[in-house]
């Protein structure tokens, strides 16, 4: 394997178990109920000590930056202590050019609001249902963004390629 595939390969496995940690572990319960809020649908969420917020379309906003922040920071420490133990050094400039892409794209995705940009993608594709399908333990909206994810995180490891010499 040449050293960009090499390179390509690292960063791709480190993105990804740094996204499955911060969107699954990472992720507050607060943040992932409320993320998608919208002032036509509002978002109320009982806190453990019983208080009560509702949240509207700003609120949704800024908790969907707070979830971004914490996910891009956890890739970024993910990819840079990862590529350092094996030995690959990133240039700089493309890891904060890709870490940007990766953030700005999970952002548009994760706010999940009605007729958002992951439920115009899943109508335009034909999977509206699949989509909309919280049955039998699934939960279609949230598969659809998983292999959004995984497929946007090819985009900044594409980037990343510009390794260091």
């Amino acid at each position: 394997m040449n050293h960009r595939a090499s390179t390509f390969a690292a960063a791709y496995a480190l993105l990804r178990a740094a996204a499955d940690h911060a969107d699954h572990w990472g992720q507050s319960d607060f943040d992932s109920l409320v993320k998608g809020a919208t002032d036509t649908a509002p978002v109320t969420y009982e806190h453990e000590d019983g208080r009560v917020t509702v949240v509207g379309t700003d609120g949704g906003r800024r908790v969907c930056l707070h979830h971004v922040m914490q996910y891009t920071a956890t890739q970024g420490l993910v990819l840079v202590a990862g590529t350092r133990a094996l030995g690959i050094r990133l240039h700089p400039a493309a890891l904060a050019a890709a870490l940007a892409v990766s953030g700005a794209t999970h952002f548009a995705a994760d706010r999940r609001v009605p007729q958002g940009l992951l439920q115009r993608l899943a109508e335009a594709t034909g999977k509206k249902n699949f989509f909309n399908l919280t049955d039998f333990g699934l939960n279609g909206r949230y598969c659809l963004d998983l292999l959004c994810m995984s497929r946007r995180h090819q985009v900044p490891d594409r980037v990343r390629l510009r390794a260091v010499p």
